[in-house]
């Protein structure tokens, strides 16, 4: 009873624990050896997955309509996205972060209706409403609030119609570009993998069935997502270590650093792990025992589940706005999936 609730839920522990990695490790080495490393061992872990899906470790089947719109998707999410994302943990860490990624869900109905036609309801209106009054409860204050309970680097001196901003302008801006990149690239997945399908009934394939080479007799459907999140993947890869490389002269002290901090590299491969593999695969499963918007909900708890962790782990300061606000900002991405 209730296995497809609770896969779900772990999934958002899972997403928790991706932030929480990610945040340590990202201060420790920058962002984007970070994501190079990252990148790196994803595409590993996705490589011996698909061997045992496929046969083969790369992508099988994929056409050049699914290859463009997922590296669009890649170069978005990941490359854009993800270089924000990693910022942004460094200027306000992992708990505004997230609670900025409930942007996609607004950006992906804006997306979809623009680029797919999907309809787009009033509750989705009402959502993105809701989720933008959560995100402005968190991290706006009144300026003798603010004032009162200020530290360095944080607002920054910005004010928005009379309220203070009690975090960094930059991380608002890194997050809030995280958040509005991941809803875009999702819809660019979402055609990807469209035209993913389509390749496969021209193969004359069924993914109800397992592909005569895989080493694991699992239907073909299941294999789908991890061949396009390694597509993904090897954009990001790509397109990280070009930016590592134009934007670091000594990029491979960078690297040889970061590879040789222990801590960091233990917190890289927490990230890795507990995300785009354990977190996909768990993802995918739950959709399986329950709807797709009681596991889009839960999923979206994340936002509100990392506030104690992040507090206990780090010393930080959590007011009962903040819980509010985030709680508020969840609420508004729920109303989407209604």
């Amino acid at each position: 009873m209730f296995i497809g609730e609770f896969i779900a839920l772990g999934v958002a522990l899972s997403w928790t624990a991706t932030a929480l990695f990610a945040e340590v490790a990202s201060k420790r080495m920058g962002s984007l050896p970070l994501n190079t490393l990252r990148m790196t061992m994803s595409l590993a872990l996705l490589a011996v997955t698909l061997w045992l899906l496929l046969g083969v470790p790369w992508p099988r089947y994929a056409d050049g309509d699914t290859w463009l719109w997922l590296a669009l998707s890649g170069v978005v999410g990941y490359v854009i996205g993800d270089y924000c994302l990693m910022q942004g943990y460094i200027y306000i860490g992992s708990r505004f972060g997230q609670l900025f990624m409930t942007l996609s869900a607004p950006t992906a109905a804006i997306t979809g209706r623009l680029l797919l036609g999907e309809e787009m309801g009033w509750l989705a209106i009402i959502g993105m409403v809701v989720t933008l009054g959560g995100i402005s409860m968190s991290i706006l204050s009144g300026k003798k609030e603010n004032e009162t309970h200020s530290t360095a680097g944080k607002g920054e001196g910005l004010s928005i119609f009379g309220f203070q901003l009690s975090i960094s302008a930059k991380g608002v801006f890194f997050a809030s570009m995280a958040g509005i990149c991941q809803g875009f690239g999702l819809v660019l997945s979402k055609m990807g993998l469209q035209h993913y399908r389509e390749a496969l009934d021209a193969a004359g394939l069924s993914t109800a069935t397992a592909p005569p080479d895989a080493l694991l007799h699992i239907p073909l459907q299941f294999s789908i997502p991890f061949a396009a999140t390694m597509i993904r993947a090897s954009i990001g890869l790509v397109g990280f270590f070009a930016l590592l490389v134009i934007f670091n002269r000594d990029w491979r002290t960078k690297l040889s650093h970061a590879a040789t901090d222990r801590k960091a590299m233990w917190c890289l491969l927490g990230a890795t792990v507990f995300g785009p593999f354990v977190g996909v695969s768990a993802s995918l499963l739950a959709t399986l025992y329950t709807s797709t918007g009681i596991a889009q909900t839960l999923f979206a708890l994340t936002p509100v589940l990392i506030i104690a962790p992040a507090a206990w782990f780090f010393h930080q300061r959590v007011t009962v706005r903040e819980v509010i606000g985030a709680i508020v900002s969840v609420a508004g991405v729920c109303l989407f999936f209604v």
